[in-house]
């Protein structure tokens, strides 16, 4: 015996759908009053058919703007504005775009808040409009010390302490900035919105609302976020979707070097990385941080080694110390600090491997960058071999020698990128001979720069060869 079914009557026939004539509010069923705008006898019952959103049946309305081609839309209004700190400005891809806003994410301590305070200062008197800094953190006297201390005062930058994202709507309407800083985004609270503030409910609405009002007002907008304990920007990861640039402000607490590195950003490129140089009087731009990673020897020492690393699209010489211990009984200790520990331990067991007259495995090891960076790409793998083999043979590298390239572990020197800005970076800083990968050498399409003689070495043993005559003569 067969069953027929009847089809339901979602099936068979569209659900009636109510629609308000005056707003558009859509109620469930037949309403006497909107409630969305109070209007009396606006609800009608609408035979309209189209996609349904949580049982509700979604109209087309009369946009608020028609589409236009896009040849006949000006690019003026998106066109960046400096800053007046130019190594921010290298990683937003000029300066700040009215209308967008920026998340600049770092750990507690790093110099967040006083490089925006810089850029704040920069901005009121390099441009027409004022700059308005919200705390949410510090009171408006703890700001102007610190505002004092690095010389940050101005006519034109305004101040305020909140944490009511409508007493900040407040401040914009009385300023009218055309630079909102917001220190920082977790302790702003949106009146209406469940949650405490700094959860996840609360930090999505502020966003939304805050780059909501940039967009509308053109108010370019600096919202400080907290990090979590792997570094990642704390809260929901819908934040880094809705503002427009992310940047990572890192920096070691007992360095004075800070790195901004651009994670997102749709007006510029998002592998820059911009330097700075803390001091007691504030912050500083490094245009030319080579210099701090560098040490300067009035003889050749053993156990060190120079090499250039890729900061984003910046090239960076840097120097890379290897010390060799004394024999020790059990697992000898081997302690980095500045390189990655997984590929010192792999260049270690290459060249316990490949090199015959190096002997580690009861030997302890420690390695180290100078000046704070940390350089974890393969291409410090022969920099990193060549300073260990320097400090195990007792054979210090010659002063104008740089070492570039990726370790395998069969011994082979493999192929990296950017071959050709890290040797004009080597040789403007005057270094004269180069080990590189097969196929960098002078045969390649970007030619070795004048003055500098490039070597190209297929095994970590010839490496060692040439860099011990490199050092002869």
């Amino acid at each position: 015996m067969t069953t027929s079914r009847t089809p339901s009557r979602a099936r068979s026939e569209p659900r009636p759908a109510y629609q308000c004539d005056a707003c558009g509010h859509q109620p469930p069923k037949w309403l006497g009053r909107c409630p969305e705008c109070n209007e009396w006898g606006s609800i009608i019952e609408s035979t309209l058919t189209g996609p349904v959103v949580a049982g509700r049946v979604v109209s087309s309305r009369l946009p608020s703007e028609p589409a236009r081609p896009i040849a006949t839309i000006s690019a003026a209004p998106a066109k960046a504005v400096p800053s007046g700190v130019s190594e921010l400005d290298r990683v937003l891809g000029g300066g700040l775009v009215p209308g967008a806003v920026v998340l600049l994410a770092g750990e507690p301590g790093v110099g967040k808040s006083t490089l925006l305070l810089d850029v704040a200062q920069q901005w009121a008197a390099g441009t027409s409009t004022p700059s308005l800094v919200v705390s949410g953190e510090e009171s408006v006297s703890q700001v102007r010390l610190r505002a004092e201390r690095l010389g940050a005062l101005h006519d034109n930058l305004y101040l305020a302490s909140e944490s009511d994202l409508g007493a900040v709507l407040g401040h914009l309407d009385a300023v009218k900035p055309g630079l909102l800083i917001i220190d920082s985004v977790q302790t702003i609270s949106a009146p209406g919105t469940e949650g405490v503030p700094g959860g996840v409910t609360q930090v999505r609405a502020v966003t939304a609302a805050l780059v909501s009002i940039a967009k509308e007002r053109g108010v370019a907008t600096v919202l400080v976020g907290h990090v979590t304990k792997d570094g990642s920007v704390a809260g929901p990861r819908v934040l880094e979707h809705l503002v427009d640039v992310v940047l990572h402000f890192e920096g070691d607490k007992h360095s004075s070097l800070r790195l901004v590195r651009g994670v997102k950003n749709r007006y510029g490129p998002a592998d820059e990385v911009g330097c700075f140089e803390m001091h007691e009087s504030g912050i500083v731009s490094l245009a030319d941080p080579s210099g701090l990673f560098l040490t300067r020897y009035n003889e050749p020492v053993p156990g060190t080694c120079v090499t250039v690393a890729m900061e984003g699209r910046r090239a960076m010489v840097t120097e890379v110390q290897a010390l060799i211990g004394a024999q020790v009984q059990g697992s000898p200790r081997r302690t980095v600090s500045g390189l990655d520990s997984a590929r010192l331990a792999m260049v270690l067991a290459v060249l316990q491997r490949r090199m015959e007259k190096i002997k580690l495995h009861d030997r302890e090891v420690f390695a180290a960058t100078v000046g704070g960076i940390r350089v974890t790409e393969p291409s410090a793998d022969l920099a990193m071999a060549l300073a260990v083999a320097s400090g195990a043979l007792n054979l210090a590298m010659a002063p104008h020698l740089v070492a570039i390239g990726e370790v395998g572990l069969t011994g082979e020197v493999r192929r990296i990128g950017a071959v050709g800005r890290r040797l004009a970076e080597a040789a403007r800083l005057g270094f004269r001979f180069a080990l590189v990968p097969p196929g960098c050498g002078p045969g390649e399409a970007d030619s070795p720069p004048k003055g500098m003689r490039v070597v190209e070495v297929g095994d970590l043993q010839t490496a060692v060869q040439w860099a011990a005559r490199a050092s002869a003569e």
